[in-house]
């Protein structure tokens, strides 16, 4: 099954999706990593200026260890930024911060992708982990039931990944209108966090499209069996 010509090819294309997206994500960090922002804020300043003008003065802000490791955690309602965005006063470090606040302003709006992302959280755990054994055994075994069981519990994790694109997209939207509107960043910066937040967003759009491509393929190869 792994010498298939087409899931080789899909394969390479994760590969190299893979690659170029990351590349582009470390390159655009980097460049704007070395910008200081004009008005000196750190990363934790902005962020907490971005929630305190929502109203969201309860969501805390700690520093967590590693590399862009930054995320907001709804259930500890806690704005966590990596060592580097949390004290730095870069365009990239505000571009990052702004979007995790921006996760925090989701929740505490009820925003429906961010509710049906995190409602689909234990399945797509569940489909990441255990789908691809599902399915080989289905298919090694000739239990054609098995197989399509994995391959709906992969479909759980792709219906996950999907619904992360717009829960990001509108992070970022909420983050760059937040830096423009509230002059933390002058237009010429805001200009530069939108290129860090975009490369990201790229990351997210190619892992969806590999994912899709794999359950097409797997609905593929166990139809045939059927």
């Amino acid at each position: 099954m792994y010498f298939d010509p087409q899931y080789m090819l899909i394969m390479v294309v994760a590969l190299v999706l893979g690659f170029a997206t990351q590349g582009y994500v470390n390159s655009a960090y980097r460049r704007w990593s070395q910008v200081q922002l004009a008005t000196g804020r750190t990363g934790a300043e902005v962020a907490r200026a971005m929630l305190d003008s929502e109203g969201l003065h309860a969501v805390g802000i700690e520093v967590v260890p590693g590399n862009l490791t930054d995320h907001y955690d709804p259930k500890a309602n806690v704005l966590r930024l990596s060592e580097g965005v949390y004290s730095s006063s870069t365009v990239a470090a505000a571009g990052v911060a702004a979007h995790e606040a921006g996760h925090a302003v989701q929740h505490a709006r009820g925003f429906l992708a961010a509710r049906i992302r995190m409602a689909l959280v234990p399945a797509a755990s569940i489909g990441s982990q255990g789908a691809w054994v599902l399915i080989m055994l289905g298919l090694v075994l000739g239990v054609t039931g098995l197989a399509w069981l994995g391959v709906i519990a992969f479909a759980l994790a792709v219906l996950f990944q999907l619904v992360t694109l717009p829960v990001e997209f509108d992070a970022s939207r909420r983050a760059l209108a937040a830096l423009s509107t509230t002059g933390m960043l002058p237009d010429t910066q805001v200009a530069g966090a939108r290129n860090v937040l975009t490369a990201a967003a790229l990351t997210y759009i190619a892992a969806a499209l590999i994912s899709v491509m794999q359950l097409l393929y797997w609905v593929g190869a166990v139809g045939r069996r059927d």
